[in-house]
């Protein structure tokens, strides 16, 4: 058992080459095109140093504690700020290289900001206000048409309404609109949620999960929230103290035990895509299959043969070293131990894998010593609850 902070040491990589093989590039991944940051922000008491390359593909949430920096790094991307020094490149071209007095400026920058607080014209309709966006376009682009994007957001309905008069969820809605209309290469989102309630929030997350899939469009989403990180991210930035400490695919993201300090013990869980197997419309069941197994939730109206993201918390997570009958819980999974972290105080945090998904689960010190749990050990993983996506998970996106 390691304890929190302290890493292992990697074993030496190897590479083997068979003959004399040579790479067939037909068969290499595409690769997306890359937003490349190396700059640097220190005034009036705020230092922010970022050295990171993001893909430009799906949905990279920025992740951290308050006053970490996110909205500032946002800031230096779109090139609202000027006392950065340092470069940024945007798919090879540079929106940046030197001090932000010299770079490119933001309105030169085909880039689409919403941001918390949706700022629009409280003098004109919805309709007024997304003309005006669209007037300003940084390019023709047929899939961001008024038309097209007035049906992707559900807005035909408010086009006469003035702002004024509507929810904290529909004004984001027509603030992500209006962004789309601008025809922007990058679509850049500062806690867009925040100031919504729960059931509001629900209705605007498929929204966002779109964009990719339906507009081609990175998006870049600065969040403290992480069901938010877990329910819409493809991958995670994490910022700590104005530095960025770790990026990568939301699911290791999440399941690493080394950033529960940064990320939360208390959210800490599995992210899993999985496909939907099966309906019981009897017992209200939706079965669902992954590498690890099959799990059951509650009844989706996912179509059979989609996926949909799940999520399994750490505090819903039960460990045995046996097989439990008699049991009210639907899943149980087979997994193998393959990390522990203990605290300071009562808890260890476990790491198993069923297949490729890293379930964890908190336990005590004593059921360490009572069960013998050690790396390596083959245990049941029993999951109480599931937290289920409301949108089927996104498929491949193309790249511009």
């Amino acid at each position: 058992m390691r304890e929190l902070g302290k890493e292992p040491q990697q074993a030496a990589s190897r590479t083997v080459t068979h003959g004399a093989q040579v790479a067939d590039a037909s068969r290499m991944p595409v690769q997306p095109p890359a937003l490349e940051l190396d700059f640097r922000l220190s005034s009036e008491g705020l230092k922010l140093e970022i050295a990171e390359t993001i893909p430009l593909a799906g949905i990279t949430a920025i992740f951290g504690q308050s006053g970490s920096g996110k909205t500032t790094l946002l800031r230096v991307i779109a090139g609202l700020e000027t006392r950065a020094d340092g470069r940024v490149l945007f798919a090879g071209n540079t929106w940046q290289n030197g001090t932000g007095a010299a770079a490119i400026p933001a309105h030169r920058r085909p880039v689409g900001t919403v941001f918390q607080d949706a700022r629009l014209f409280p003098h004109l309709d919805v309709r007024s206000n997304l003309m005006y966006a669209a007037r300003r376009a940084h390019t023709k682009n047929p899939l961001l048409s008024f038309d097209k994007v007035v049906e992707a957001i559900d807005l035909a309905g408010l086009l006469a309404c003035h702002t004024t008069t509507l929810s904290g969820g529909e004004r984001q809605r027509v603030a992500l609109a209006r962004a789309l209309l601008t025809a922007p290469r990058l679509i850049l989102m500062d806690e867009p949620l925040a100031s919504i309630d729960g059931r509001r929030k629900r209705e605007i997350l498929p929204y966002i999960a779109r964009l990719p899939r339906d507009f081609g469009l990175p998006v870049l989403y600065v969040t403290h929230a992480i069901d938010e990180v877990a329910a819409l991210a493809d991958r995670l930035l994490l910022i700590s103290d104005g530095r960025n400490v770790a990026s990568g695919p939301v699911a290791d993201m999440l399941s690493r035990l080394d950033l529960f300090p940064l990320t939360g013990r208390f959210e800490a869980g599995a992210v899993i895509a999985a496909e939907v197997v099966a309906h019981d419309t009897r017992d209200h069941i939706t079965d669902l299959r992954f590498d690890g197994g099959r799990l059951a939730v509650p009844l989706t109206n996912a179509p059979i043969g989609s996926n949909i993201r799940i999520r399994v918390r750490a505090r819903d997570v039960v460990l045995a070293t046996g097989v439990v009958e008699n049991l009210s819980a639907n899943n149980m999974l087979e997994g193998i131990i393959t990390d522990m972290r203990e605290d300071a105080g009562t808890f260890v945090d476990v790491q198993v894998a069923c297949g490729t998904a890293l379930f964890m689960s908190r336990v005590t010190h004593r059921s360490v010593r009572r069960l013998g749990l050690a790396i390596g050990r083959k245990v049941v993983v029993i999951v109480k609850s599931i937290t289920i996506d409301s949108h089927v998970a996104r498929s491949e996106t193309k790249y511009f």
